[in-house]
Order: structure tokens, then C-alpha cells, then sequence
């Protein structure tokens, strides 16, 4: 039976496993679906969350949808009857969670969803907290399993009915369903092309400095490939240059990706908790080593004088390098997630160097040669005149770096870690990953 023609927000997350399916094909579908008897009202949404949660599928991906309808039952069950039968339930890790938000219930739910989907970002939360949630603001929901996914369709929820936060679009492609799990057939060169006629209107699309196309996925997923950028009209119009296989649909979201919205500042490393993510200042109080596997590791010290690991994992590339330069007294910004009791970096900003001396054996002021050591702490000392001294001569070098803000490659980059060129009034040189 029809009802009176309300809008409705419709939230759901944890469809998909890391073999296949994605949450965000999920809504493509619908979207396309519901169309045929609602209408879609804006541009779908997706959000990323914590990147640190251990139990997430992929890339901690939620997505909600805006629309109106008359007849808010058969939404109801077609929504639930399609995330039912395409999510990956066999799959232990796959818990889904749908929810749906009534016009009606707007202005009473909107400040503690919009809370809720900032916390996700930032903050764990336990499925019960969000049944809870769900259950006091009176919401329709459904929970597959043990219904994870209410955590993310919550906060896709929240993200649709706030419009005051930093966000930026993604165009996805999506393949052929015949051809899932197969290779993809993407035009290299029309990538790189399209990154040129749209940068820096979008990014990530290629990594020119390390040669490899960044936007294509090599999972099962349904993904064919993923242009991001400033807005909707700069997504398309790069994805216009992209010569591939046939395309099954598109569809454009607005979404957190690029924007720190997971970064939390805080002053002491007495204030970092483990699976969370952090903007910390300190010194540079070791010299950056290289351990097996090719990360470079170094200690930062805060002002109280607690330190902590830094590292740059192997997947960085050439942003090692930059870590590998510096030495103890640099102060720098370090930004990135914590586990293990060591902070991932995303980018670093290094505001002061400390200078950097060659230190040799001084010169015997008789004849000239270098002086010979005497022993660890025993000064040094010329036998052909017999001459000593304890002070080495001391050569401050130029340093092979400078102050300025430095970020991961695009090969590198995480969902959620705005890239540089959205940065403004910097105070000091920003130097792209490209």
C-alpha cells in the first residue's frame, strides 16, 4: 500500500569480503534500481573510517544513499532483499548493516549521527554501541550476523544529513559481471593522459615518479577503476580519457577520502592510543635505520621526553629516502596512524634542521698528518711528533634537505590522508609525492 511521499536517507556497509564483491557497487545498484520507482535526491555518499580497525574487509568503506519515495515499505525490502542476496555472507568477515532514517526523524537524529560518523572516523567503536544507538534513536535497521556493519551505515547516515564537513568525489567504473575476478584490461597510457589534462583538478590517478597506475585495483571486486578530484565535473571529465573494457555502470560520490579527517593533534605521546591516528611534533632523536623488508625507522622525542618509533614502510618508495636525511636535533610534524606502538607516516613536516658536522681526526700542528685515535675517549695523537689533542676538527656540511611539508607517493597514499596540493597557506615549501 502507498504512503504519503516522504525522503529517506539509507545507510549500509559491510557487503563485501576481501575476494570480491564492494559496498560501493552495492550502491551503484541500487541507486540505479530505486530510481525506477524513487528519486534520488543527491549524490551518493561514501565515507572512509577508522583505517586501523584490524577487522575491516578492504578499505573500511560505508556508503548511503538520499531519496524520495511513496511507498517507503517496498524500499525497505528491496534494500534489504538486495544486500540479503549480492553480500559476501559466507565469508566470516562480512557482517552487514543497513539502516534507514525517515524524513520525520531528521532533526531529532541528525546531531548524534553526524557525532557518531566523526567518531567512526577517528575513534573504535563496538557493535553495541551502535545497536544501542540505533535502538534509542528509534531507527529502522537491519543487522546481518553480528551486524558490524551498522557501525558504517550509521555513519554514512550521519555524513548524508551533515553537510559542514571536508570532502571531495570519486568517480567509480564498475566492470561486467561475467568478468569478475579477471584480469583487467585498462589502457595504461590513457591514465597517464588523463592525469595530465585534469592534475591538479584530480589525484591519484598514476604516480609519475615511481611509473604505475594508481587508480586501477587488483582485487576480485567489482571495480574497474577510480578517478578522485576537487568535484564532479573534474572526475568526469578525466574518466572521459580512460580507454578500457566495457563499463557495467558508473557512479559519482561524494566522499572523506583526501580530506585528515582521521587525524587527531596532540602534544604528548602519553596522549596516543593504539588504532588511532595522530598530527605529532618532536625531535628527531636517532638516526633513521633501515630494518628487513626496507623500512627506515626512527625514535621522536616530545617535550616531555617520551619517544616513539616513526616509520616509513617499504610501500613508501622514494619517501624512505627523504626519512633516511634526517638526523637527531631536526624538529618535525609527523602525521599518521598508530599500531604497534609506531606511527605510520603519511607525511612529515619538518620545520627546523639541526646543523650536521664531518668530524675527523684533527691535523698535528707540526707536520700536518692526521693524528692517530689513542683509544675510545683517550684523544688523539701524532707519533711522528709526538703531539696530542682531545678535540677532533669539527666541519659543519650542507645539509641534503630542506625544511618543508613532504608526503607519501600516490603508490603510498591512504583512503583518508589528504594529499598536499589541497593544502593552503602553508608557511613553508610543500613538496609533492608525484
Amino acid at each position: 500500500m502507498s504512503s504519503e511521499i516522504t525522503k529517506m536517507v539509507i545507510g549500509i556497509d559491510d557487503t563485501d569480503s576481501r575476494e570480491g564483491m564492494c559496498t560501493t557497487y552495492l550502491c551503484a545498484l541500487l541507486r540505479d534500481e530505486l530510481s525506477s520507482f524513487a528519486q534520488v535526491i543527491s549524490e551518493p555518499i561514501l565515507v572512509r573510517l577508522n583505517p586501523t580497525i584490524p577487522f575491516k574487509t578492504r578499505g573500511n568503506a560505508s556508503v548511503a544513499l538520499f531519496i524520495e519515495c511513496d511507498d517507503k515499505e517496498k524500499i525497505i525490502g528491496h534494500v534489504t532483499d538486495k544486500v540479503s542476496s549480492m553480500a559476501c555472507l559466507d565469508n566470516e568477515n562480512t557482517n552487514p548493516g543497513v539502516v534507514f532514517v525517515d524524513e520525520e526523524q531528521f532533526d531529532s537524529v541528525s546531531d548524534k549521527l553526524s557525532s557518531f560518523f566523526k567518531r567512526a572516523v577517528k575513534d573504535v567503536i563496538t557493535i553495541d554501541e551502535a545497536k544501542e544507538l540505533a535502538s534509542e534513536l528509534n531507527l529502522e535497521f537491519q543487522a546481518f550476523k553480528n551486524g558490524r556493519g551498522l557501525i558504517g551505515a550509521l555513519s554514512a547516515c550521519g555524513a548524508m544529513l551533515d553537510p559542514d564537513w571536508d570532502h571531495t568525489y570519486e568517480f567509480l567504473a564498475y566492470r561486467e559481471k561475467d568478468v569478475w575476478g579477471t584480469r583487467r584490461s585498462v589502457d595504461e597510457s590513457s591514465l597517464f593522459e588523463a592525469d595530465k589534462q585534469t592534475y591538479p583538478d584530480t589525484w591519484d590517478t598514476v604516480d609519475l615518479v615511481n611509473d604505475m597506475v594508481v587508480c586501477v585495483p587488483h582485487s576480485g571486486d567489482p571495480v574497474l577503476y577510480g578517478i578522485r578530484g576537487k568535484d564532479a565535473g573534474s572526475v568526469k571529465k578525466a574518466a572521459s580519457f580512460v580507454v578500457s573494457e566495457p563499463v557495467e555502470r558508473v557512479c559519482i560520490y561524494r566522499t572523506n577520502q583526501g580530506t585528515d579527517m582521521h587525524l587527531v593533534s596532540v602534544s604528548s605521546i602519553s596522549d596516543i592510543e593504539e588504532m588511532h591516528s595522530y598530527i605529532l611534533e618532536g625531535e628527531v632523536c636517532s638516526e633513521p635505520v633501515t630494518i628487513r623488508g626496507g623500512h627506515t625507522i626512527f625514535m621522536l622525542k616530545d617535550v616531555s621526553g617520551d619517544v616513539i618509533d616513526c616509520a616509513a614502510f617499504e610501500p613508501t618508495k622514494n619517501f624512505r629516502e627523504l626519512i633516511r636525511k634526517l638526523i637527531p636535533g631536526d624538529r618535525v610534524v609527523v602525521y599518521g596512524s598508530v599500531t604497534e606502538n609506531t606511527i605510520n607516516i603519511e607525511k612529515i613536516k619538518i620545520t627546523e634542521l639541526s646543523k650536521a658536522y664531518d668530524i675527523r681526526n684533527p691535523p698535528c700542528p707540526s707536520c700536518g698528518k692526521r693524528m692517530k685515535s689513542s683509544g675510545s675517549g683517550q684523544g688523539y695523537r701524532c707519533k711522528k711528533c709526538s703531539t696530542s689533542s682531545d678535540i677532533p676538527e669539527k666541519t659543519e656540511v650542507k645539509r641534503d634537505i630542506v625544511p618543508g611539508f613532504y608526503e607519501v607517493p600516490p603508490c603510498a597514499r591512504r583512503h583518508l590522508a589528504k594529499q598536499l596540493l589541497r593544502f593552503k597557506n602553508e608557511e613553508v615549501p610543500v613538496f609533492s609525492g608525484r
